[in-house]
């Protein structure tokens, strides 16, 4: 294999990311639809699509693997292929939390809409533009756009604390505690969501530049 086709593989793997990447997208919006407007055949969808996301982590997983084995790539080759690998990884789990949280959805449609949801959904809009803002640094190869995404995780961790403690210090609970729990368990799988989010653009940030922030 020579040099050429070596970055058309290459190439290849970043286009199945992206294409990953944009399926973890669908699926938060899903989420969303689900969450907020207790669409349950969007919460399906969502449960459904993250076998597709695991197919695509699997297959981008093998075609890396077989890449470094069959070319032994070496400097920026190399550094691309290993951190395209370690990408994926957090795509599969954005796609998992996404499916967890379609799966909260289910669950919390049961009951009328808790008030706190608002302040819920303020905090997934914000984890919506951070995984569009990895995927648009991936894309364009942005290192500045990459970098970004740590202050844009500390408003999403602010929120957590927030509602964390708001959930966590109710006293007078009328009814099932089962909302209270599942908002929780909504907004661990959101602030992790970002975390991840965080991940690919400190990610990106490396393949361009060689340097780990």
């Amino acid at each position: 294999m020579g040099q050429a086709e070596l970055q058309l593989q290459i190439k290849r793997i970043q286009q199945d990311v992206l294409r990953m990447g944009a399926l973890a997208e669908k699926s938060l919006i899903l989420a969303q639809q689900a969450l907020f407007e207790q669409n349950l055949a969007a919460a399906e969808q969502a449960i459904a699509q993250d076998k597709q996301i695991d197919r695509f982590y699997r297959q981008i997983e093998k075609d890396c693997i077989d890449l470094i084995a069959l070319r032994s790539p070496v400097a920026r080759d190399l550094r691309w292929i290993s951190t395209l690998m370690q990408l994926v990884r957090d795509l599969e789990r954005i796609g998992d939390y996404a499916k967890d949280l379609a799966e909260v959805a289910l669950r919390l449609a049961l009951y009328p809409p808790p008030p706190e949801l608002g302040r819920i959904r303020v905090m997934m809009q914000r984890c919506q533009r951070m995984l569009s803002h990895s995927l648009a640094a991936l894309t364009e190869l942005d290192a500045d756009l990459g970098r970004q995404l740590k202050r844009e995780d500390d408003a999403v961790d602010e929120d957590y604390t927030n509602l964390y403690n708001t959930l966590a210090q109710q006293s007078d609970i009328r009814g099932s505690i089962e909302p209270i729990l599942l908002m929780l368990l909504a907004i661990r799988y959101l602030e992790r969501l970002a975390d991840h989010c965080t991940n690919i653009g400190q990610r990106v940030a490396f393949i361009v530049t060689g340097h780990r922030d």
